[in-house]
């Protein structure tokens, strides 16, 4: 067997090994697509289920599977869709560990296994490389699948905390009451998230938590800069009689990047507001959470300023796999009791968490699955590899690329920046927003008919692949730049050739290129 391990190694690596040489595709074509589904069992035939064997489903799986698979992790312009970002080598490296020695981290066994101290060992990094305080001041932390699981984990805690406020002091918690009951003995009629545009996972947490996707009321602050959150509207909603709050703030709009607020006195008010009225603030960290790992340089000061107060929230989620080059699925949940993650997901039923000899907790008792992966191995090991220094420098170049990309679609005749118009766009690109893009940016064709189909001619030719989206009413094409691997002074400038090119062919016609 370790002759067959070896060998299949081998060919893997010379499966995948494509990108050192010759550039790996965004993109699958539709003739390794076809050949891949043609592969696929037939649950009509004879042979449906039957024994394969090892040589013939690892060449199924080298020669049909990864073949039509698509290159997130291989490219470094695979820029739309999630932000997938790639895979450092030293996180494949630990992702390899974590599948050879399958580590269940669901209990805290400091006798039998290091997982659950290497994992908070990891959560301690990241409050650190994040600035957020003291790891005292974040009691409750742990590893989640990405931003939907930590937004039902902020919204869970949410809820928990502004019901329990208005319950007395000896009552049964909200996760033993349930809602309907708790509420009815709080005297809530109502349970409100206040959000500005936020992510689809929080209408998708807020439905999973029991409050309904109707309880996300979005207070933006004007139509021109819809990814604000109106405090001024956020107050008014707080003073209404019966209606419990959860703010919602999120650190970097899906579309544009922009953050839900201008910096440390938007949150300084949030955090007044929340606590004069027992409102939960939660922060969806998004990839804004990463501009405060940025170098402290001039050409980051905006983005910093925006991302100020972060460490004001109750509770704060953040992925991992995007930015911090980390394997799909790896995301973090912070917030400030133990006891309140505790108390929404205690496995045992337990009333009560002592942190006095400052113990790791069992992971399956403050998050949502009993059972589960060693994520945190590869943040570990991609931390203590590169430090916070060279990450810091990784960071850099992915917002310096970002930028690059704006500007040449800002300058380039035929398409617009978004937000703004063809000439407010470019106009600021020279002067102002430049300084508010990060790792995110959004833009359109001028010409309708062309607009309509660029995103499809951008990701049908396979070098760039960009995100499908929406902007104003109109189609937009957004692009996330969050891989390792890409070069800043390279791959920028082939977006100037391909916008180009597609402009030029819609005028006059194909043209070999």
């Amino acid at each position: 067997m370790d002759d067959i391990r070896t060998e299949t190694y081998l060919r893997i690596r010379k499966a995948v090994a494509s990108s050192v040489n010759v550039p790996a595709r965004p993109t699958s074509n539709e003739a390794k697509l076809t050949k891949a589904r043609a592969a696929l069992p037939n649950p009509s035939a004879e042979s449906y289920l039957s024994e394969k064997g090892y040589p013939d489903t690892l060449d199924h799986l080298i020669d049909d599977i990864a073949t039509a698979l698509n290159g997130q992790n291989r490219t470094a312009t695979y820029w739309g869709g999630s932000a997938t970002g790639g895979t450092l080598t030293i996180a494949e490296i630990a992702e390899n560990l974590v599948s050879a020695f399958d580590q269940d981290v669901s209990t805290h066994l400091p006798r039998e296994s290091i997982a659950t101290e290497v994992e908070d060992a990891t959560l301690v990094m990241l409050i650190d490389l994040f600035h957020l305080g003291k790891p005292e001041e974040w009691e409750g932390r742990t590893f989640t699948t990405g931003a939907v699981a930590g937004n039902v984990l902020g919204i869970a805690c949410g809820r928990e905390k502004v019901i329990q406020a208005r319950l007395p002091e000896d009552s049964e918690s909200v996760a033993d009451l349930g809602i309907l009951d708790a509420c009815m003995q709080a005297g809530v009629k109502k349970i409100q998230i206040l959000a500005d545009g936020g992510h689809s996972s929080l209408a998708k947490a807020a439905s999973i938590v029991g409050l309904g996707r109707n309880a996300v009321k979005v207070l933006p602050y004007s139509e021109t800069e819809p990814w604000r959150l109106d405090i001024k509207a956020v107050e008014k909603e707080l003073q209404k009689e019966g209606v419990a709050n959860i703010i919602a703030v999120s650190f970097g709009d899906v579309m544009t990047g922009r953050f839900a607020t201008t910096g440390i006195s938007d949150m300084k008010k949030l955090r007044d507001l929340a606590t004069k009225y027992n409102a939960w603030l939660h922060v969806d960290g998004a990839l804004g959470i990463y501009t405060r790992a940025l170098p402290e340089d001039k050409e980051f000061a905006r983005l910093k300023e925006y991302a100020a107060g972060l460490e004001l929230a109750d509770s704060i989620t953040a992925e991992l796999h995007s930015v911090l080059n980390v394997p799909y699925d790896t995301g973090v949940f912070y917030t400030r009791k133990a006891s309140t993650l505790y108390a929404v997901c205690n496995n045992a039923g337990e009333r009560s968490l002592s942190l006095a000899d400052g113990s790791v907790q069992s992971p399956r008792n403050i998050g949502i699955e009993n059972s589960r992966r060693f994520r945190a191995l590869p943040v570990y090991a991609v931390l203590l590899c590169e430090g916070r220094d060279r990450l810091s420098q990784m960071l850099a170049r992915l917002v310096r690329s970002t930028r690059a990309i704006a500007k040449i679609i800002a300058f380039e005749p035929g398409y617009v920046l978004l937000p703004g118009d063809s000439t407010l766009g470019k106009i600021r690109a020279l002067v102002s927003d430049m300084h508010d893009i990060h790792f995110t940016l959004l833009f359109r064709a001028t010409d309708d008919s062309l607009n309509d189909k660029l995103a499809d001619e951008i990701n049908n030719d396979g070098v760039l692949y960009v995100g499908k989206t929406t902007w104003e009413g109109k189609p937009a094409m957004r692009i996330a730049v969050a891989s390792w691997r890409i070069n800043e002074k390279v791959d920028p400038g082939s977006v100037a050739y391909y916008l180009g090119v597609y402009s030029m062919e819609h005028k006059h016609g194909p043209w070999r290129r």
